[in-house]
Parts: structure tokens; sequence; C-alpha cells
């Protein structure tokens, strides 16, 4: 069942992404923040859900405990839904999974963790194929200088590479959270710790959710939660792939990792399908050297 998990993850968390591009309108000035607060909201209903079904032992200290973690999660997320009201999806998905490749780094600068040849060899390809995108972008293979200007535009090619270096933070942090012998969580067990750490960052996002609701209420922004249908199916995809996550993972780790990180190529593919983006052979080819790396890397590093 695990590899039905790992399939399933990899379609949701796609069709996630999809719909995240849709409910981010160029012209739409708080689309980023409208999705953040619909995203906060089914997660808190998720995380409230799981609290009157499970019996985890849930301690409302674990918010504060875990907030570093949470906040980098959100954080990243935010930065995501705003560039990708400019960024064709095709472009910022494969950027932004390159999260694995940083954390991996961080793990063996800090923790003197040893690294295999070939993810070295899958981290020079990411870099390369990350530096030809770059390159591409900025040499007037598009025109989203024309479109948004050159201030904005910068500030948009931007996000991604903020989303997979504030991640890569969390899912480091993550390392020490998830342990049980150093993680500061209390009242855990190896059972029930990953639930409780979901649960706070859940939480965290849905007071966060709460908080983007009242600012931009004094804004004078319209927000009608139900009228957002685009931004209603990505939160739900996102928290339903996290769901079937959990399961992928558990079964065969080493092979699901993988599978999932395609979720990439998933992404690309739908855009392409649904979106009608198109970009140059150019693009393509270093987009697919981004996804090629990060897939070797993957399987190495799930070994």
């Amino acid at each position: 069942m695990w590899f039905v998990f790992a399939i399933a993850t990899t379609i949701i968390w796609g069709l996630a992404e999809l719909f995240y591009k849709k409910g981010a309108l160029p012209n739409e000035k708080y689309a980023h923040l409208k999705i953040c607060v619909t995203v906060g909201f089914v997660m808190g209903a998720h995380a409230l859900f799981v609290l009157l079904t499970q019996d985890i032992g849930y301690s409302f200290v674990n918010l504060l405990r875990y907030l570093p973690v949470s906040l980098c999660y959100i954080l990243s997320m935010a930065c995501s839904f705003f560039g990708m009201r400019f960024l064709e999806e095709s472009i910022s998905d494969p950027i932004e999974n390159t999260s694995g490749a940083i954390c991996a780094l961080m793990a063996v600068v800090i923790l003197g963790e040893k690294i295999a040849p070939l993810s070295v060899v899958a981290i020079v390809i990411i870099t390369i194929g990350i530096l030809g995108v770059g390159f591409l972008e900025n040499t007037g293979a598009t025109d989203r200088k024309k479109k948004i200007g050159k201030k904005m535009a910068i500030i948009a090619f931007a996000m991604p590479f903020c989303y997979a270096i504030i991640d890569a933070l969390g899912s480091f942090l993550d390392i020490y959270f998830l342990e049980m012998e150093t993680s500061p969580l209390v009242n855990i067990t190896e059972d029930t710790i990953e639930n409780v750490a979901n649960t706070s960052y859940e939480l965290t996002f849905f007071i966060c959710a709460l908080i983007l609701l009242v600012f931009m209420k004094i804004k004078g922004v319209k927000f009608e939660l139900p009228k957002q249908k685009d931004k209603i199916i990505a939160a739900v995809c996102e928290t339903a792939g996290q769901f079937t996550y959990v399961f992928a993972m558990s079964g065969n780790g080493a092979v699901a990792a993988p599978i999932i990180s395609s979720v990439c190529v998933v992404s690309m593919l739908l855009s392409r399908i649904f979106l009608k983006e198109k970009l140059t052979k150019k693009q393509y080819l270093f987009l697919f050297m981004v996804i090629a790396g990060i897939l070797i890397l993957a399987t190495i590093e799930g070994d």
C-alpha cells in the first residue's frame, strides 16, 4: 500500500501546485495572503479533526516549542505564493524543490554528516540547472521585465529561492525536533511525535491565517472564503497530500522519497496542459537538469 500512497501524494501535491497557481492571480494584490488564509483555515480544520479523533496526548505548549519550524514552513509558503503571481509554475516549482539539496548541504556543513559522491554530482547538476535558468531569465529569454518592471521581475524570480532556503532551514531544524533524544516537544512518543509536530504546524498556520484575515480587513480587502474555489482546492490537496505522505514514507521511505520528489515533473506537465505554459527549449533543458538532480539526490539520500 505504501506505493499507492507515494503515487497518490505525488499526484495530489502536483494538483495542489496547479490550483495554487490558478489562485495566485497577478493582478490581485493580496492573492498570496488570501491563499495563506485559505490554507491556514483548512489546516486548522484538519488539526482540530486530529485532536478530536486521535489520542496523541497533545500539549499546547508545543505550539511555542515548535514555533521556529512552523514559521519557517509558513514563511516559505508565503514566498512561494507571492512568486506564483508572476512566475510560470514550470520555473518556480523545480527551483523550490531544491530545498532538499540545500538541507543536505546544511547537514554536511553544520552537523558534519558525510555525503555520498553521487550526491555531490547531483548537487552540482542542480546548481548548473539553476544557474542556467537564472542566466536565461536575466538575458532576455522572457519578457517578464517588460510586463511587470525590472524591480518586480527580480523580486518575483527571487521568491522560489527564498522558499527553497527557508524551507530547507525548517527541514534542517526538524532533524533536531523529530528525534526523540533531542526534541524539545513534550508529551510525545515514537508513535506520536510526527503527529504532534504536524498538529503544531497546522495550528500555527491557522493562527497566522486569523492574523492575516484581520490585516486584510483593516486594509479593506474583500475576502469571502466560499468564493475562493481554486485556493480551497489547493489547500485541501496540500493537506490531503500531507496525510498520504506519512503512510508512504512509513512503508518504504527509501523508494517513496524519489517518487514523491517527482512532484515537480507532475506540476510541470499539468502546467503545460492546463495553464498552457510555454518555455523555451533551453529553459526546459536546464529545468530538467534540476529535476534530474533532485531525483538522483532523493534516491541516494533515501538509501
